[in-house]
C-alpha cells in the first residue's frame, strides 16, 4: 500500500530532540511544582530569598554582600536595623533580637518566603566558670543557641510546605577544639551543632538541608566586643590573661571574613551540602589530627597554641 504524502505546500513539523524534551519537562516540572508551593519560577530557578542574621558588621555581613552579588534577594537582621553604621547595599535590614524569641516569629512573618537561612548572629564571651554568674551563662545560651533555634523553628514549616530550603548554623572551631575560659561559649557553639547533625536527617524528606559551618580564628575584632568575666582578684587571673593574650595575636593573624563568608555562601548554595565545614586554623590539618591522637593530646594542644602550659592530671 503506497504511503500516503503531505499535502502540497505543508511543512511537517520536526520532531523535538530530546534533549529539547527533557529540558521542556523540567521546565513544566518546575512551573507546576512552584504553583504547588506558591515559589514564582524565577526563585526556583535559581534566585533566592536569604536571610542572614548579624548582617550588621563582620562574617554576617560579607555572606550578604556576597549572596546579593550572586544575584539573590538578602535580607539581613540587627537589633536595630535603623542604626545600622555601614549597611551592605543591595540589603534590606529588619529586626531581630536572638534573646527575643517573639522577635523569631515577627522577623520571618515579616519576610515570608524565605530558601536559605544563616544563623549567624550570636555572642562571644570569655572569662572564669567560677567567676560567671549564671545569668550571664543564660543570656549567653539565648543569645546563642535559643535564638537561633526559635528563628530556624520560625521558617521551617515555610521550608517544609514548599519542599525546599537550607539552614546554615554558624559554629565556631572551639566547639572542636575547646580551651580553658571559653566554656561557656564552647559549650553554646557545640550545642548548636549538634541542632544542627541531629536535625538534619530530620528534615531531610522535606527537601531541607541543614547545615554546620565552624570558623576557626577570624580577624574581624570579635575581640572588642567579647564579655569578660574575671575577678579582679581571681586566683584564675594570670593563666586568663596569658590566654587572653595569645587570644587576641591569634585573632589580629586570622582569616578574612571574605574568606570565611565565601565558604558559608558555597556550603549554602551547593547542589548537595556536605553536613559539616570548617575554615581557618589550619582546620585541614587539625581535624586530621583529631582524628587520630589521643583526647588529651588534643586538649593539651590546643592550650599550648593559646599559651597555656600542660598539666599533668
Amino acid at each position: 500500500m503506497p504511503r500516503s504524502s503531505p499535502r502540497s505546500g505543508s511543512r511537517r513539523s520536526p520532531l523535538p530532540s530530546p534533549r529539547a524534551s527533557r529540558s521542556r519537562c523540567r521546565t513544566e516540572h518546575c512551573a507546576v511544582r512552584s504553583a504547588r508551593y506558591g515559589v514564582s519560577v524565577a526563585a526556583a530557578s535559581g534566585s533566592k530569598v536569604v536571610l542572614v542574621t548579624g548582617a550588621s558588621s563582620g562574617i554576617g555581613a560579607e555572606v550578604a554582600r556576597i549572596f546579593v552579588e550572586r544575584g539573590h534577594t538578602v535580607y539581613g537582621t540587627s537589633r536595630r536595623p535603623e542604626a545600622v553604621a555601614d549597611p551592605v547595599a543591595g540589603v534590606r535590614y529588619v529586626r531581630l533580637d536572638n534573646a527575643d524569641y517573639q522577635s523569631a516569629i515577627d522577623c520571618a512573618h515579616e519576610i515570608g518566603a524565605i530558601d536559605v537561612l544563616i544563623n549567624n548572629a550570636g555572642e562571644s564571651q570569655a572569662g572564669a566558670l567560677e567567676d560567671t554568674s549564671m545569668a550571664a551563662i543564660e543570656d549567653l545560651f539565648a543569645a546563642n543557641v535559643f535564638g537561633p533555634v526559635a528563628l530556624t523553628k520560625a521558617v521551617l514549616p515555610g521550608m517544609r510546605e514548599r519542599g525546599t530550603g537550607t539552614v546554615v548554623m554558624v559554629g565556631s572551631m572551639l566547639s572542636s577544639f575547646p580551651v580553658a575560659f571559653r566554656s561557656n561559649y564552647a559549650a553554646t557553639k557545640s550545642a548548636l551543632k549538634a541542632f544542627a547533625l541531629a536535625t538534619r536527617r530530620e528534615v531531610a524528606p522535606y527537601g531541607i538541608r541543614m547545615i554546620s559551618v565552624e570558623p576557626g580564628t577570624i580577624a574581624t575584632g570579635i575581640g572588642d566586643r567579647r564579655s569578660i568575666h574575671i575577678g579582679d582578684d581571681s586566683p584564675y587571673r594570670g593563666e586568663y590573661e596569658t590566654l587572653a593574650a595569645a587570644t587576641r595575636t591569634n585573632e589580629d593573624a586570622g582569616i578574612s571574613a571574605t574568606a570565611m563568608a565565601t565558604v558559608i555562601v558555597g556550603a549554602a548554595l551547593a547542589e548537595h551540602p556536605k553536613p559539616f565545614y570548617a575554615k581557618g586554623n589550619h582546620a585541614g590539618i587539625v581535624f586530621a589530627l583529631r582524628r587520630l591522637l589521643p583526647r588529651q593530646a588534643v586538649l593539651d594542644l590546643s592550650a599550648r597554641i593559646h599559651g597555656l602550659r600542660k598539666v599533668r592530671i
